[in-house]
């Protein structure tokens, strides 16, 4: 079966998961229930889309299928930034009450992080990818023990509202940030397209990439930029989801079994969509709310990180 075949198939049960999320049990009450159904779908699409195309050209860059953004500290920070402002401020407070302002802190505080990673990255070129992943790892336990010293001390009422903020939920998506949202991910995509066509030769690694003529500072330094403001928007919309994209960008690869990005890509898109719409449904059909989409997601992701840390080792 060719590869056009598979995303064919991929998009129809992308697009039949979506109309039976939207349209099972819709009652009587359509006119209010449909609005919100099509609203939570569109938040589930855009945000696994997000995700899916940020790890899927992170571990491009790192030329490591076991890697995803969150390694460089994002969510770490994302949490620490919720936790301080109902820390310092209140649950209460303007920075929290309002969605739009929030989001604006989380992706501003979060994006700038990330250019100051790359600014030790790629100042006086001394250093390389994994130093960048080194450094995120310090700073993502740095951030670590900082939120949890202030949820210590916090009131456990304000941290209740804390832990509403640590795990991902497509339950209470917030629908208000959609328009800010899609617009953030229209323009970075718009800008991300002219160094699209430099994926499959920067998958054969760095030397290789240079000696083909590409500039590698300058692409991976976009590239990186642009990962780390699509986590940001996908972690500020609903939340921080660990092993998604390592799930999805891995089963892409195998199902797909190419070096085109172009088809990987879209591949992966719409296996996220698949993972997190079918999960979704289930979560609200089978176990009625009982549980959490992340829960299932970070659970599936991290017994199949293992499973490619043990293939990993057999093959050293």
């Amino acid at each position: 079966m060719s590869n056009k075949s598979k995303l064919a198939i991929l998009a129809v049960i992308s697009i039949a998961l979506a109309a039976a999320f939207i349209f099972i049990d819709l009652g009587s009450n359509w006119d209010y229930a449909l609005p919100r159904r099509i609203k939570k779908v569109y938040a589930i699409v855009l945000t696994g889309a997000v995700i899916a195309f940020a790890t899927l050209v992170f571990q491009t860059i790192t030329n490591n299928r076991i890697l995803t953004p969150s390694i460089i500290g994002l969510d770490s920070l994302y949490l620490l930034i919720q936790t301080f402002l109902i820390f310092a401020f209140g649950s209460m407070n303007f920075f929290v009450t309002n969605e739009n302002i929030n989001f604006v802190i989380s992706v501003g505080f979060m994006v700038l992080f990330a250019g100051f990673l790359y600014k030790l990255l790629f100042h006086g070129g001394g250093q390389n990818i994994y130093f960048l992943l080194l450094v995120g790892i310090i700073f993502g336990t740095f951030f670590r023990s900082i939120t949890e010293f202030m949820q210590v001390l916090i009131d456990p009422n304000e941290f209740l509202v804390v832990q509403d903020r640590m795990f991902a939920s497509f339950n209470n998506v917030k629908t208000d940030l959609l328009l800010i949202a899609t617009v953030a991910v229209i323009l970075i995509t718009l800008y991300s397209i002219r160094y699209l066509k430099y994926l499959d030769v920067l998958s054969l690694g760095k030397d290789q990439a240079v000696n083909l003529g590409i500039d590698y500072d300058h692409v991976v330094k976009r590239l990186l930029i642009i990962i780390a403001v699509l986590v940001s928007i996908s972690t500020a919309l609903v939340g921080p989801i660990t092993f998604l994209g390592l799930l999805v960008a891995n089963v892409a690869h195998q199902f797909l079994n190419t070096y085109r990005h172009t088809q990987l890509i879209i591949g992966a898109v719409f296996i996220s969509i698949i993972a997190l719409v079918g999960g979704q449904l289930i979560v609200e059909r089978v176990f009625t709310f009982t549980t959490t989409l992340s829960v299932i997601v970070n659970f599936i992701g991290g017994v199949y990180f293992i499973y490619l840390l043990l293939k990993e080792s057999k093959s050293w």
